[in-house]
């Protein structure tokens, strides 16, 4: 183990060097930096030209400019040294200090659309292999595609479009007409009566059930102004919290371990009585109180389920930590539904924004300016995430289809084993191994993407600082973009390689 960390670091290092020399020689000779002031008519041009060479170091020439940046980014690796040099911009500030803000913003919109990708394109693509030529495959294959040949710059202009502009519209006077309504309830019928399948008996009621119990929430939402002061309350966030422990108890161990069951329960329970106890400790949180009780949530998953115990105590805390943590997004998407008026009376009834990473003079609590930076990453995660999604349900539904023609699944069946644990504890992890791959290219690929996306939606990350940098032939912010997406690539290829030797006992990391 030791020595393949050190000749990956060994092989990173002078990949990062020999990358980077490239970069740096095609941005410093495909702009020139003093372009603006050679066409500027101010009286002191020399002056600001001559200033500006002396800052860049423009009368060096680029190879050895890059030889002098490599030795400020040499410094970065100096431990306690607080020596790091990345150069200056154009408009004299330290890519250094920039450098933080800008990776802030984009690995907070990057995070949030790769998570979401991964976990829906996983789970559809499980499903659609599940049901193999059926609607629902075919309408996913279709879908898939679809989003997979849009560019991300469309994507992003048609959600500033269609959903930004329509939704605060709708906001303004919330009426849905019946002919809406009727095909609302249509389109959420042929969507659930897809996932849960069966007979044609079967399928009629679940189109039903799932339709009208649509249409009746819509009406109700109507009638009690909910788009204007929503909220899940009491009784919607026990049935979802019930949901929650009853649905990951049936996919992760069956109703049949009672112990698992019951540390669902258990946890269940907790985060509905938390719901009621933690009420006025929320009016008074901050991000550190957050934090602390979202450690306290995974650990309380964690005992609970080791002392519910049983033959499987890896189970039972797995049980525990996925109810856990979801009854508490539960509890805390509540939290955030309170601030909803507020920020609708802040905005002018606007809340979904376009652009713009939160909103210019808004200042209130973690749960006002969170749900703030919440509605302004909306649009741009959502772009990412129909791009990254289509992607994921692909890989997803080929190796699910791959794993399940092996043999050691026919014989896992043969044996008897019920068809829950075949697909979750045999199947999906062998499945994951092409999975892993997709991620660790997937992460520069987001970041890649993200430039486009911030440049729409105006957000101040990594790929703005990229773009603008870019443009007016200012090396070092480029280069700082270049050396963190570098590294970070780097870093998730060495992270899928230490997966495959936890996912396939055949790897062995020598």
């Amino acid at each position: 183990m030791v020595s393949f960390i050190v000749r990956r670091l060994l092989v990173s290092v002078l990949i990062l060097v020999a990358a980077s020399f490239l970069m740096y020689m095609m941005v410093a000779y495909s702009a020139d930096p003093l372009q603006d002031l050679r066409e500027s008519n101010s009286p002191n041009k020399v002056q600001l030209i001559n200033a500006r060479i002396q800052l860049l170091n423009l009368d060096v020439p680029p190879p050895l400019r890059w030889v002098l940046w490599l030795g400020g980014v040499a410094r970065c690796v100096i431990p306690f040294a607080n020596s790091c040099d990345l150069g200056s911009t154009i408009s004299n500030a330290l890519v250094v200090d920039i450098l933080p803000q800008a990776l802030a913003s984009t690995v907070q919109l990057v995070t949030l659309a790769l998570v979401l990708a991964i976990v829906l394109g996983v789970m559809i693509g499980i499903i659609t292999a599940l049901r193999q030529y059926s609607g629902l495959d075919n309408t996913v294959t279709f879908i898939s595609f679809f989003l997979y040949s849009l560019p991300a710059f469309l994507v992003a202009v048609l959600l500033k479009e269609f959903v930004a502009i329509g939704f605060n519209d709708f906001l303004r006077d919330p009426v849905i007409s019946g002919v809406a309504l009727t095909l609302i309830g249509i389109i959420v019928g042929v969507i659930f009566q897809s996932l849960i399948g069966g007979d044609r008996r079967r399928r009629l009621i679940v189109f039903g059930l799932s339709g009208g119990l649509t249409v009746g929430i819509l009406l109700i939402m109507l009638a009690t102004n909910w788009f204007h002061d929503p909220g899940l309350g009491p009784i919607t966030v026990t049935i979802l919290v019930a949901a929650i422990a009853l649905a990951t108890t049936v996919l992760a161990a069956g109703l049949h371990n009672r112990r698992a069951l019951l540390t669902a329960g258990i946890n269940g329970g907790l985060a509905i009585i938390a719901y009621f106890v933690l009420q006025p400790l929320f009016d008074v949180s901050s991000v550190a109180t957050l934090a602390i009780l979202a450690a306290a949530t995974i650990a309380v998953g964690l005992i609970s389920g080791f002392l519910v115990g049983g033959y499987d105590r890896g189970q039972n805390m797995r049980v525990g930590v996925i109810t856990a943590v979801l009854s508490a997004g539960v509890v805390l998407l509540d939290r955030f539904m309170q601030s909803w008026s507020v920020l609708f009376d802040a905005t002018n009834g606007r809340p979904l924004a376009t652009v713009g990473s939160s909103t210019p003079g808004l200042s209130g609590d973690v749960w006002l300016m969170g749900l703030d930076t919440y509605t302004h990453l909306a649009l741009p995660t959502i772009a990412l995430l129909l791009i990254s999604f289509a992607g994921y349900t692909r890989y997803s539904r080929a190796g699910m289809l791959e794993v399940l023609g092996l043999d050691y699944v026919r014989t896992a069946r043969a044996k008897g084993i019920p068809e829950r644990t075949v697909i979750m504890r045999h199947a999906f992890r062998n499945m994951l191994i092409p999975i892993t791959t997709l991620i660790a290219f997937d992460v520069g690929a987001l970041l890649g993407g993200a430039i486009i996306t911030e440049t729409v939606f105006a957000i101040p990350g990594m790929g703005y600082l990229f773009n603008a940098g870019l443009r007016r032939g200012d090396v070092n912010p480029v280069m700082g973009y270049f050396l963190v997406i570098a590294a970070m690539a780097i870093l998730f290829n060495f992270l899928a390689d230490l997966a495959y030797a936890g996912l396939d006992p055949r790897v062995r990391i020598r």
